[in-house]
């Protein structure tokens, strides 16, 4: 083919291309753009298929250079074919060589081979037959000894070395399937087997009195054993069975001794009750202490399960620490046999605690407690609280199940003994006199042993920066507690300390003597300091007023304040502290059993409902007290008197609508009626005025607990039932002190003869044409009756200490009703002078001045309602028009008399009727 673009010869032009320079990468490039087709066959004709290729119109240029371009291919193929043919050649060589080293070997091989004799082979056949008689001779000593392990094993069980025992058995029945061609070994063999099961039996024993009393040296062997056996997680299923069985089989037996001791004979019949069945037949008097013995049971089952978690967490642990000795492969199954046991321990803390939940649970719901005393049923909540802590500590359970049940069950008692403490309630403010409960000066409910339970926390009211800092050590978990012995509910009965109380005074004193010298101290004022010696002190800031007041009416003031009593001593009677004393303990029960918290202050808010109520109802209705209709007082507050008709509507079982169930018929107490020994009708003791100050202020006193008790109820009470607790204190608690207005308001209205002034005054003359420099008659009698008032106030402060609270509202109400009298009195006035109007002043002012040195109470009630009054009948036309305006805290009539009696014959009959059309548009509305 290439002959046919160039004259020179194929091999010169070859020769030339080999000898220029060659790259390899080039060589391959132009190999590589061979087509084809010149690789697919022999046969294949290069110059016909060149000629082919050429196009019809040749150019001589491009027939050159694609000559040179094949030349340069055929040079490459040259090339790399002569390279290739040279290691074929190399490599025919060293096979040749290779032949010959062979045939050497053979040949050395067969010389070999032809050099050993006989007598070599023999001796290696009798050393062989000696090594086979030895291991014979060693095989029959190992029988030998295989069959006396029978007795070795059976000592071994004896002495509970089950690990022992387990390694010796396995080793033995190796070495038995060693020798298992010889006869005497296959009964040997299944001799073996049995003795294994055996241990297997006392293994699983042995596993099961771990569940009652843990000991650590037992329970590694027997874990040791089950390690051998590889049957650790075999082990743990059977475990979580046994403790299953031993908390069945404990509260059974339990409570089948109870039951049996109760019932006196030997009757099988309970053996064969279930448990639930055998619960109810727990009587009364057995059913603390069962319940007690129970679970202690139940914690040394939880215990031994906490200690078993224990000894599995320290040996894992130590296991880690210590390197692996064993392959890749047994780790990982060690792995896997940790990690099943870790799983089923955990979720085995949940299933035991759900079991100790269900029997525990049977066991409160079979006896009904609603008629236990309140100790024992204390001591009740106490145990089961006890037992909610250490579920909790002993797998985080909110125990759901032992909360339902002992919530049930504290409802229905406390249901019942509420309405039982209620109808005792109303027996005791029947029965009650209202006479002083002597207390020591300090009391505090605090000293009550009801309230011993909130000083073993932190009171809620106190601030944690506030908190005296605790030398105590940190109390530690019940499971750290009593992990080397004891029982978190040993204490429950036997723990019951005899708890006194100091809170009782003595008559009244501490000591006799204390109340003679009390009494010496108000006769002599010798040793009085000066500034007492005056006239008045202001107690706020020290300075005397302009009005003075005598040195009797202070010293019958200090005989007020101290009689029967060191200052300020707490006002109340036995019916108070026992409400308090009810008090503590519905706050104990709610304490312990949270759950029922809103339960529980719902019914102290009935407590101090149904006392302010009967105080209310006993002394504050002024059924029987009746004065002029214009002389009113607006006194009740809008919290309070909400509250009193709520109570006239609601309280009371006989007050029950018709249509009332008789469940809510059952839980309605009846009203309460006062004693018939408490006399309010008597005018020289105040109309029972000491019996009113002992109700009044003990139901503040009351209130006063209920305040200091406000931050520890908020804490118990549910965040969602707040609201009812604030109302309560808003609308209940905060208005007792109300209750003073409308109860001492009936005495005030008693102990002034207000119609015998309203007489006097009648008589007087008003139009007098001459200014009088004497007051009238009535202003003497009216003082006549406020001494008279304020000697029997003294008289009453004898028998019971008055508060300057009280002292203050009594003195206000009868000043404030005199002056409405007054007011009254002028507005029945028919013809009045200006010289009348004079004396009128006249007799307000000399009414003042004996009156403040009778009381202490500054500024004097309604003074200005007088004046303001008596100095309208100097107003012309037009002021009286913006007077009526603007002063409607008088009556029609008294405005009317103004109108008629001031202007009188000043103004004409139109003038007068638009005043009185006036009059009646401001009376209108309140009609």
């Amino acid at each position: 083919m290439f002959l046919l673009f160039h004259p020179r010869s194929l091999t010169e032009e070859l020769r030339e291309l080999r000898e220029q320079p060659t790259d390899p990468q080039a060589e391959q490039e132009i190999i590589d753009s061979i087509e084809e087709v010149y690789f697919s066959s022999d046969s294949f004709d290069m110059v016909q298929y060149e000629l082919e290729k050429l196009p019809l119109d040749l150019n001589l240029l491009e027939l050159e250079e694609y000559r040179d371009k094949l030349k340069r291919q055929q040079a490459a193929v040259s090339t790399t074919f002569r390279e290739e043919l040279e290691r074929v050649t190399s490599l025919q060589t060293n096979l040749q060589l290779a032949a010959v080293i062979c045939t050497n070997a053979r040949r050395q091989l067969r010389s070999a081979k032809e050099g050993f004799t006989e007598a070599s082979l023999g001796l290696l056949a009798n050393q062989r037959r000696r090594q086979l008689l030895t291991g014979l001779l060693k095989s029959l000593r190992t029988i030998k000894t295989l069959q006396r392990t029978d007795v070795r094993l059976s000592e071994m069980l004896e002495e509970e070395d089950y690990p022992g025992a387990i390694q010796l058995c396995l080793e033995c029945q190796k070495a038995a399937s060693t020798f298992k061609h010889y006869n005497c070994i296959s009964e040997l063999n299944s001799k073996l087997q049995d003795t294994l099961e055996q241990i297997e039996e006392q293994l699983d024993v042995a596993l099961s009195k771990t569940c009652k009393h843990f000991d650590v040296s037992h329970y590694t062997k027997v874990q040791l054993a089950y390690k051998l056996l590889g049957k650790t997680q075999t082990a743990m299923d059977q475990l979580h069975m046994h403790f299953t069985q031993a908390i069945h089989n404990t509260v059974f037996q339990v409570v089948l001794g109870y039951v049996e001791l109760c019932a006196g004979n030997a009757d099988t019949k309970f053996q064969k009750m279930q448990y639930k069945d055998l619960c109810t037949h727990i009587t009364t008097d057995s059913y603390i202490p069962c319940l007690t013995d129970l679970c202690k049971a139940l914690w040394e089952v939880m215990l031994s399960y906490h200690l078993t978690m224990q000894w599995h967490d320290e040996h894992y642990k130590e296991d880690e620490a210590t390197p692996g000795a064993g392959n890749a492969e047994g780790s990982d199954e060690s792995t896997v046999g940790r990690s099943y046991v870790k799983k089923k321990l955990e979720h085995g803390l949940t299933r035991i605690w759900q079991d100790v939940q269900l029997k525990v649970k049977a066991y409160l719901l079979g006896t009904d407690v609603s008629n236990f005393k309140y100790d024992d049923f204390i001591v009740v909540l106490d145990v089961i609280s006890r037992l909610i802590q250490v579920g909790e500590e002993f797998c985080g359970s909110k125990s759901e199940v032992l909360q339902e049940s002992i919530k049930r069950q504290s409802v229905n008692y406390f249901k019942n003994y509420h309405r039982t403490r209620l109808e005792e309630l109303r027996m005791f403010l029947e029965n009650e006199t209202w006479e002083l409960c002597p207390v020591k000066y300090n009391f505090s409910i605090a000293q009550l042993h009801e309230f011993k339970f909130m000083g073993q926390c932190r009171s809620p009211s106190v601030s944690p920066s506030r908190q005296p800092e605790s030398t105590e050590p940190v109390e530690l978990f019940l499971f750290e507690q009593y992990l080397q012995g004891g029982n978190p509910f040993e204490m429950q009965i036997d723990n019951k300390e005899e708890e006194t109380e100091d809170v009782l005074a003595s008559n009244g004193y501490e000591s006799d003597e204390l109340e003679k010298s009390v009494y010496q101290d108000y006769d002599s004022d010798s040793d009085v300091p000066e500034e007492l010696k005056q006239d008045y002190v202001d107690e706020q800031t020290g300075d005397a007023p302009v009005k003075s007041v005598s040195r009797e009416t202070l010293r019958s003031q200090k005989r007020s304040d101290y009689n029967l009593n060191r200052a300020n001593a707490p006002i109340l009677t036995n019916t108070t502290l026992n409400v308090i004393r009810l008090v503590g303990k519905y706050m104990q029960m709610m304490n312990i059993l949270k759950p029922i918290a809103f339960d529980v202050i719902h019914c102290v808010s009935q407590l101090f409902d149904y006392y302010l109520y009967a105080v209310y109802t006993f002394f504050g209705r002024n059924d029987m007290v009746c004065i002029s209709n214009s002389i009113t007082l607006n006194w009740t507050g809008s919290g309070s008197k909400c509250l009193l008709l709520l109570f006239l509507q609601e309280a009371g079982g006989e007050n029950a609508g018709p249509h009332a169930s008789p469940e809510e018929r059952k839980e309605k107490v009846p009203s309460p009626h006062l004693s018939q020994l408490v006399v309010l009708t008597a005018s020289d003791t105040l109309y029972g005025l000491a019996e009113r100050v002992v109700a009044t202020e003990s139901l503040v006193f009351l209130a006063e607990q209920f305040e200091f008790l406000q931050p520890h109820l908020d804490t118990m009470m549910p965040s969602a039932k707040k609201p009812f607790l604030q109302q309560f204190y808003s609308q209940t608690v905060s208005t007792a002190s109300e209750l003073r207005k409308p109860i001492y308001w009936i005495v005030a209205a008693k102990a002034i003869d207000y119609e015998q002034m309203l007489l006097l005054m009648a008589g007087v003359k008003w139009d007098i044409k001459e200014i009088m420099s004497q007051h009238n008659v009535y202003v003497d009698v009216l003082l006549k009756e406020f001494e008279k008032f304020n000697q029997r106030l003294g008289d009453v402060s004898k028998i019971v200490r008055i508060p300057l609270p009280v002292s203050n509202v009594l003195w206000e109400h009868c000043i404030r009703l005199a002056n409405r009298t007054l007011v009254e009195g002028y507005a029945n006035v028919k013809k009045c002078s200006n010289e009348g109007r004079a004396l009128m002043q006249l007799d307000f002012q000399q009414f003042l001045m004996k009156l403040e040195k009778l009381t202490d109470l500054r500024p004097i009630p309604d003074k200005e309602f007088v004046e303001t009054y008596i100095k309208a009948y100097y107003l012309t036309e037009n002021d009286m028009e913006q007077f009526i305006k603007n002063h409607r805290e008088y009556s029609m009539k008294q405005l009317t008399n103004l109108v008629n009696v001031c202007l009188g014959s000043h103004i004409n009959k139109k003038a007068r009727q638009k005043l009185l059309t006036a009059i009646d548009d401001i009376d209108r509305p309140k009609r």
